[in-house]
């Protein structure tokens, strides 16, 4: 797995791009290699989860966290196109309520390291999106939290072209002024 690893804007959450080696035929490439990756980011976690969800253009999920240990998140895009985004939500880090916002898609193979202590959300871009993740901590229910997708203190700029299509729960969403956050 040769990868490339580019910081971000705050720089615990990182844009990885593997090495594809592709003809007429098609493609290969490894979308993870634990020695590697653990190498080339110096992020060294167990990883217990996979998640895979499919969803529709303009479908914005998020902003959403786990409390406690937090869930730490390596997430890629393996069919369509999706627009995501970390948000910083560390009282005590100097990113407070900063945000990274990096495009996924089947054609660009790239990976989003959303470290723990973060929200992450995304918008599709496409008529359809697979997304897929791994995670370093089980889903907790007990422990699930977000923020509102349009906080204005954080202002993500989404890049909508329509009213986003949001669940009943993202609706409701907490400010993350008023949310359960880390400190």
């Amino acid at each position: 797995m040769a990868i490339d690893v580019r910081p971000t804007g705050i720089p615990e959450v990182l844009v990885i791009e593997p090495e594809v080696y592709g003809d007429e035929r098609g493609f290969f490439f490894e979308s993870f290699n634990l020695a590697e990756f653990e190498e080339r980011t110096n992020v060294v976690r167990s990883w217990v989860q996979d998640n895979h969800s499919r969803s529709s253009r303009s479908v914005l999920r998020g902003l959403h966290y786990q409390l406690g240990t937090g869930q730490g998140k390596l997430v890629r895009c393996t069919r369509g196109a999706i627009f995501d985004v970390a948000v910083d939500i560390r009282r005590s880090s100097p990113t407070f309520r900063g945000w990274v916002g990096v495009e996924l898609s089947e054609d660009n193979f790239r990976q989003l390291w959303v470290p723990e202590g973060f929200a992450h959300g995304f918008l599709v871009l496409s008529d359809l999106a697979d997304v897929q993740y791994k995670t370093t901590t089980y889903y907790d229910p007990e422990n699930e939290r977000g923020i509102r997708w349009d906080d204005p203190s954080i202002g993500v700029e989404w890049p909508l072209t329509r009213a986003p299509n949001l669940s009943p729960r993202d609706q409701v969403l907490p400010l993350v002024a008023d949310a359960d956050v880390f400190d």
